[in-house]
C-alpha cells in the first residue's frame, strides 16, 4: 500500500483549493439543477466542456495523451466512478434532500476511505479514527434539524451513500494510476472523456431530452462547475491523494459542508443555532486529528 507523506505548505495549499472549490459547488449545483435540464444531460455538457479544456491544457504543457489500450480500461473505470456516477447520484439526490444534506453524506468519504484502506491491510491509529468520528458527528449536528424534518430524505440519503462509495472507489483507481506513474492531468483528461460518454449514454437510455439552456443562471453555474468545481478542484484533490493518501485527502470532504454553510449564510440567509456551532467545533477538531494523526 502507498505510504503517506507529511503535511506541508504545498499540501495545505492543495487542501485549501479543494475545500473552497467544492464548498461553493453545492450552491452552483442547486442553481444548475433549478433550470430543469435532466441530470445526465447537464453532466454530459459539464464534462464535455471540462474534457475539451483538459485535453488542451495537457497538450499545451507537452503532457502525455497516448497510452496503451489496456490503460484505457483504467481511465474508463476512473471516468465511470469519479467523473460521472458519483455526480449523477448526488444530482438526483438533490430532488429529495436539501443541498446541505448532500454535503453532509459526502463528508463521510473520509471514514469510508479509511475503512477501505483498513480492509486492504493499511491500518491507521486510533487518533485518526477518533478524528473522523468527531468530524462526521459534527457535520450531523450541523444538519440534525433539517434531517429530522425531511420525511422524503431516505431515498436521497441512499443515493448519496452510493454516490460516496463511487467517489471512494474512484479514489483507489486514481491512486493505482499514480503508482503506475500516469500523470494526473492526463488521467483526469481521459477520465473526464469516458465520464462524458457514460453520462451521454445514460441520458440516451433514460430518454432524457438533449437540451441546453442559454440563461445566465445556467451558463454561469455550468462554467463555475466546469472550471472551478471540476478542473481546478480535481487537479488539487488528485494531487493531494498522491501526496498524503486517500484517507487524509478525503477528509477535506468533512470541511465542504462548513464552506457550504458559510455560503448559505451569505446568499440564502441560513441561520446558525447552538447545535450548529457545536457541530462546527467538532468538525474542526476532528479535522486537526486526522491531518496530524499520521505523524504520531
Amino acid at each position: 500500500m502507498q505510504s503517506e507523506s507529511g503535511f506541508g505548505r504545498q499540501e495545505l495549499g492543495l487542501y485549501v483549493i479543494t475545500v473552497l472549490a467544492w464548498s461553493l459547488s453545492w450552491y452552483a449545483l442547486s442553481v444548475n439543477m433549478a433550470v430543469g435540464i435532466a441530470a445526465p444531460v447537464s453532466l454530459a455538457w459539464r464534462f464535455a466542456l471540462a474534457t475539451a479544456i483538459m485535453f488542451v491544457w495537457v497538450r499545451a504543457i507537452g503532457g502525455k495523451l497516448r497510452f496503451p489500450l489496456g490503460r484505457h480500461r483504467h481511465f474508463a473505470l476512473l471516468g465511470i466512478l469519479l467523473f460521472s456516477t458519483n455526480f449523477l447520484l448526488f444530482y438526483l439526490a438533490s430532488q429529495y434532500v436539501v443541498s446541505g444534506l448532500l454535503s453532509v453524506v459526502f463528508s463521510l468519504a473520509s471514514i469510508v476511505n479509511l475503512a477501505i484502506a483498513a480492509l486492504g491491510g493499511q491500518f491507521v491509529g486510533r487518533r485518526r479514527w477518533l478524528g473522523a468520528a468527531l468530524g462526521a458527528t459534527g457535520i450531523a449536528f450541523l444538519y440534525a434539524q433539517e434531517l429530522a424534518n425531511e420525511g422524503a430524505a431516505l431515498i436521497g440519503l441512499g443515493l448519496c451513500v452510493v454516490g460516496t462509495l463511487s467517489f471512494c472507489f474512484g479514489n483507489l483507481v486514481s491512486q493505482s494510476l499514480q503508482r503506475q506513474t500516469v500523470p494526473i492531468l492526463s488521467a483526469s483528461a481521459w477520465g473526464m472523456f469516458y465520464g462524458t460518454l457514460w453520462c451521454a449514454f445514460l441520458a440516451l437510455v433514460s430518454g432524457s431530452d438533449i437540451t441546453f439552456d442559454f440563461s445566465v443562471e445556467y451558463i454561469g453555474s455550468l462554467l463555475f462547475l466546469v472550471v472551478v468545481s471540476t478542473i481546478l478542484a480535481f487537479w488539487a484533490y488528485l494531487n493531494l491523494i498522491g501526496r498524503i493518501g486517500a484517507g487524509r485527502a478525503a477528509y477535506a470532504t468533512v470541511m465542504f459542508p462548513i464552506g457550504a454553510l458559510l455560503t448559505s449564510t451569505v446568499v440564502e440567509d441560513w441561520q446558525w443555532t447552538p447545535l450548529a456551532v457545536l457541530g462546527l467545533a467538532l468538525a474542526l477538531t476532528g479535522n486537526v486529528f486526522v491531518l496530524r494523526g499520521a505523524r504520531r
